[in-house]
């Protein structure tokens, strides 16, 4: 009966969090299916070239988060320590919705100088949900 205790107690912060990224995509990928009627699905590794990318400007997702979203960043200009982007690392990333939008509405604005796309912020999630606590191989 322990063992079936801890079990449970170890699988719930993860059920928790997965079920969170699966309802914030839910929610962009109707939201894009309305953008443009021939969105499909969401692509980790499209969400890895879009974090990576600097978009023509001087500054990318990964200037402040890292190459490696399992891993802590800081922030370019103020230095603020920043925590890991990845869930599997950080349980609380994107369990509000409302922070997830607030944070994707001004670091895309940052980084595209507008704001993200639906397909872009769900592109992101895919690939951020997909990383496993070791960083990136």
């Amino acid at each position: 009966m322990r063992i079936l205790w801890w079990s449970i107690a170890l699988c719930l912060p993860f059920a928790a969090q997965a079920q969170s990224i699966v309802q914030l995509q839910a929610g962009y990928a109707k939201q894009a299916a309305r953008e443009d009627p021939s969105f499909k699905a969401f692509s980790a590794a499209r969400g890895q070239r879009f974090f990576l990318s600097k978009h023509g400007n001087e500054w990318s997702c990964a200037s402040c988060h890292t190459s490696d979203p399992t891993r802590s960043g800081k922030h370019d200009v103020t230095g603020r320590a920043i925590l890991p982007m990845a869930p599997t690392v950080n349980p609380k990333r994107f369990a509000d919705a409302a922070k997830t939008e607030k944070w994707f509405r001004r670091n895309c604005r940052d980084v595209v100088d507008r704001e993200c796309s639906a397909q872009e912020k769900g592109d992101v999630l895919a690939w951020l949900g997909s990383l496993r606590a070791g960083g990136v191989r």
